[in-house]
């Protein structure tokens, strides 16, 4: 009423809601019925944190505008056309069959927007296209995309696996994680939390979780904010690298998120050294471009590096 947006709920044709997972069940946006519902009731197992909320947005909505249709649109849809052996871990295979234990990837409604546009800017059909695309803000994925198909993603069952996040460890040996519950005496609440709150930037910097302010301390001296940087940018450079292998070359490399649209250090420092690639960016585009879309190649590089909000 305040703002005047909107003056009355009959304006609303249709509502969409984000939905973390939508397990093996969701592979497209669906429409909202009781049924799916129900059935996301059953992924809550899979996303503690974020389904039960998802749900209950839901179901406020329906309660306020009752039959305004709804759609749900789901974070690791876009990621469901990883083939097996991108997606299965190497535990036994009964615990994939039984708990639906495997890799979902997530932040997939970023990935699949930046590399449709990221294909607009190039002006190349999808399926000619070998696509990298970084999204990096508090939580970090990083995606290779094979003819507009996501085929390998960082993140897995979990947000926490794969590169350095703003509090999440990313990648570590699994059997190190049993050593600090026996050597702390952590339970697995403890721990959980140690993964996702108290790690990545955070936690290695003791600085903060915010890359900007990494990158102040890092200026003014700070050795422990530089580890951190280093740590960030060497491991989405890891990941870059290995995306080019699986992919068999490269065409686009995308940046979006906070850090990815706003960080010209990350982008320079994770990409410095990838020439033999075709990776090659301009510095004056890169460190004048903040925020904004923008092609940061150099011009001669084989591969079109991009920012995109």
């Amino acid at each position: 009423e305040n703002h005047g947006v909107l003056e009355e709920r009959e304006e609303i044709d249709a509502v969409g809601h984000r939905v973390v997972h939508g397990g093996e069940k969701f592979k497209n946006s669906v429409i909202i019925t009781k049924d799916v519902v129900e059935q996301l009731q059953e992924f809550i197992d899979l996303a503690p944190l974020h389904n039960p909320n998802n749900i209950k947005g839901i179901n406020a909505c329906h309660n306020l505008l009752h039959d305004i249709p709804m759609v749900a649109v789901f974070d690791t849809a876009f990621h469901s056309t990883m083939p097996d052996y991108s997606y299965l871990y190497g535990l036994p295979y009964v615990l994939y069959k039984r708990y639906a234990v495997r890799r979902y990837g997530f932040h997939g409604t970023s990935h699949y927007y930046v590399s449709r546009r990221a294909r607009d800017i190039v002006g190349s059909d999808m399926e000619d296209l070998k696509i990298i695309t970084c999204h990096l803000g508090n939580g970090c994925s990083i995606t290779a995309i094979d003819g507009g198909r996501s085929v390998d993603t960082s993140m897995g069952f979990t947000p926490v696996e794969g590169l350095l996040m703003g509090t999440r460890s990313g990648d570590v040996d699994p059997a190190l994680v049993l050593h600090l519950i026996g050597k702390e005496e952590l339970t697995i609440g403890d721990m959980n939390t140690l993964l996702n709150k108290h790690s990545g930037l955070q936690g290695v910097s003791g600085v903060s979780s915010d890359m900007r302010e990494i990158i102040e301390a890092v200026e003014n001296g700070n050795e422990r904010a530089r580890i951190a940087l280093d740590l960030f940018t060497y491991r989405l450079k890891k990941y870059i690298s290995a995306y080019v292998g699986i992919l068999g070359g490269l065409d686009v490399l995308v940046f979006t998120g906070g850090i990815g649209e706003n960080a010209p250090k990350v982008r320079w420092n994770s990409t410095d050294g990838l020439e033999h690639f075709g990776i090659a960016l301009d510095e004056e585009k890169n460190n004048e471009t903040i925020g904004t879309e923008n092609n940061i190649s150099a011009d001669d590089s084989g591969v079109q590096t991009m920012v995109i909000p």
